[in-house]
Order: C-alpha cells, then structure tokens, then sequence
C-alpha cells in the first residue's frame, strides 16, 4: 500500500500503487447484500398450473374439408364446387348445432386471393371456426 513519506525529496514522484481499501470496502459491502438477498431468492409460491397432454390431434367427425388446388378450384368434402354451391353448402353448416369446423388446405400455388375469399364466403355465412391443414413436409426451402 502506499502511504506518504517524511521525505522531502519524493515529492515530485508520481504515486504508482493503487490504493486498495476502497476496492475491498466496496467488495465486502456487496458479499454482505448478497449474503442477505440470497435467502429472499429461494421462495417458491405454490401454483396450480394446468396439465397438459401430448396426445395427438384427432380429428372430429363435426369438421368440414375444403381443399384449393393451384388452379383455384374448391372442393367441398373431396367433390369440386363452383362459388354459388360453396355459399349454399356454408350456409347448411352454419346452421348446424354445433357448428362444424372448416379444414382449409390449400395447395402451395393457389393463389392467396382464392383463399382469402374461401375465407371471406365462411365468415359471411357465420362460420368462426376455420382450420388451415398443412403437410409437416411441405415446408419451403
């Protein structure tokens, strides 16, 4: 450590040890906060959190397929439909009780603005609950 001499000569020497009582003071004030934080730390509040399952998905008999290949044409259950039987077929299902669940898949070059009015028929009829189907291996590059 580095204290001042009675020597009067040594005045003009830069002082070159750092002076570390201040350091160690700083160091022992936050090993004492850490000492008494750390048991704060450990408290658990006890949770219900909800269980969840990792069954598979199975599909309802309650849910409608409505596919679009790449040339924009619809098919209702697998039987192609042109736009006026699409809308009389989504009004049927919207009157069921309750009302089935539309399985939407469409083809990677069906053109979006097809499935936004497929989307659009479904909800002016009242149908909300509208599922998009895809492939786990149809994934683009």
């Amino acid at each position: 450590m580095a204290f001042a001499s009675l020597d009067a000569g040594d005045d003009q020497e830069p002082l070159a040890e750092i002076n570390m009582v201040p350091l160690i003071d700083v160091m022992l004030v936050l090993l004492i906060i850490f000492m008494v934080t750390a048991p704060l730390l450990t408290h658990a509040v006890k949770v219900d959190l909800p269980r969840a399952t990792s069954a598979p998905n199975l599909t309802k008999p309650d849910n409608v397929q409505v596919a679009i290949d790449g040339r924009s044409q619809v098919y209702w259950n697998g039987e192609a439909v042109d736009h006026a039987t699409l809308a009389e077929r989504m009004a049927g299902a919207a009157a069921l009780q309750p009302q089935p669940e539309i399985h939407l898949r469409a083809e990677r070059t069906t053109p979006y603005e097809t499935v936004a009015q497929v989307m659009a028929a479904a909800a002016r009829q009242g149908l909300s609950r509208i599922g998009f189907v895809t492939q786990p291996g149809d994934a683009a590059p």
